[in-house]
């Protein structure tokens, strides 16, 4: 028997990792697909026309993934966000939501912003808390560059007027920006100047080596040093604490009142010591790293008739064995292996 919506858990069964880690969050992929091509994630030269995607049986139902995370619960979970490729193009998504948001836990969803205004509404309605959308630029130029866009049906006005949408729905909105040195450098103040004095929180990310295919080299990673300097040199900034243990972002709130701002240094300055995120792709494999090589067949498990507690026994024994901190040990030759794919286990 499953966990019941609002179950009371018991958090003294939560786990912790060979590090001491906690299990606390927990990204769900529901499609591998997305209607953008963006570079340091989907490049279009390898997920051309032609890529074959997970075929729709290949994907975990939303009855199979509202029993994995109600295996996870009892183990420490708090947290879940529902990630892509675009999790917008996935049928029906509100369903998931709805069942999800049954638990009473933290429920996010991230997205590229193209079908928000459509979905906004009746996601909120479901049970969603927030989203986090992708924006790296201002300008059309450099935001079809970035995303690689020959669909001129999207637009930039359309990721913000579905930012728009999300925030009139009631849900909590963040933004996130990657910066890639020479190419969205002079977007930084553009989004700062943009989104001061709003509710929204904005996020710069340093250019990462997730996947194989997106051609990371270190000089196109702009440092959060550098984009600090290049805010502060504008609008003056100060820190402040994070609001939980684990948080990826760096804080800091604009000395005028303008708003809060955070950076996400993962390879400036890797946070994987307080790292408690677990992620499950959209054909079922639970990973333990958004760096690692290979997943646990969780989908395999779950049609074979196993039960619930046959389940959450192979979850607690995978994060037991969990050792991975790629970004402290990034350049080793330990880190030059093969890696998922960020489509198919969300950032």
């Amino acid at each position: 028997m499953g966990i019941s919506p609002h179950h009371s858990i018991d958090m003294s069964k939560s786990i912790t990792d060979t590090l001491g880690r906690p299990l606390r969050d927990l990204r769900i992929s529901v499609t591998d697909r997305c209607n953008f091509r963006c570079r340091y994630c989907m490049p279009r030269e390898k997920f051309a026309a032609d890529f074959e995607f997970l075929r729709r049986e290949m994907l975990l139902s939303f009855e199979e993934i509202n029993r994995c995370v109600a295996a996870l619960l009892p183990l420490g979970v708090e947290k879940v966000r529902i990630t892509g490729g675009e999790p917008l193009l996935r049928r029906d998504l509100a369903n998931l939501v709805a069942m999800l948001s049954d638990y009473g836990i933290d429920l996010a969803l991230t997205t590229n912003g193209a079908l928000l205004s459509k979905y906004a509404l009746v996601l909120a309605k479901a049970g969603l808390n927030r989203v986090t959308v992708s924006l790296d630029a201002l300008d059309d130029e450099t935001f079809r560059s970035m995303n690689d866009m020959n669909d001129k049906k999207i637009s930039l006005q359309q990721i913000l007027d579905g930012i728009e949408s999300a925030t009139n729905s009631g849900l909590e909105v963040k933004i996130n920006c990657v910066v890639r040195a020479g190419v969205n450098e002079h977007a930084i103040l553009q989004l700062v100047e943009y989104f001061r004095h709003s509710p929204h929180v904005l996020r710069f990310i340093e250019f990462m080596d997730v996947g194989m295919t997106n051609e990371w080299r270190w000089d196109e990673v702009v440092s959060s040093e550098r984009i600090l300097s290049i805010i502060g040199a504008v609008y003056p900034l100060k820190p402040i604490h994070s609001t939980y243990p684990g948080e990826v972002a760096e804080r800091y709130v604009f000395v005028d009142g303008g708003g809060e701002i955070g950076i996400i240094s993962s390879v400036s300055k890797p946070f994987c010591g307080d790292c408690s995120r677990a992620r499950i792709s959209a054909d079922g494999k639970i990973y333990t790293c958004l760096f690692a090589a290979k997943g646990h067949d969780l989908r395999a498990l779950l049609r074979s008739g196993s039960s619930d507690e046959e389940v959450r026994d192979f979850m607690r024994e995978i994060w037991h064995q969990r050792d991975d901190r790629y970004s402290e040990i990034r350049g080793l030759a330990s880190t030059s292996g093969e890696k998922v794919e960020m489509s198919y286990i969300g950032g």
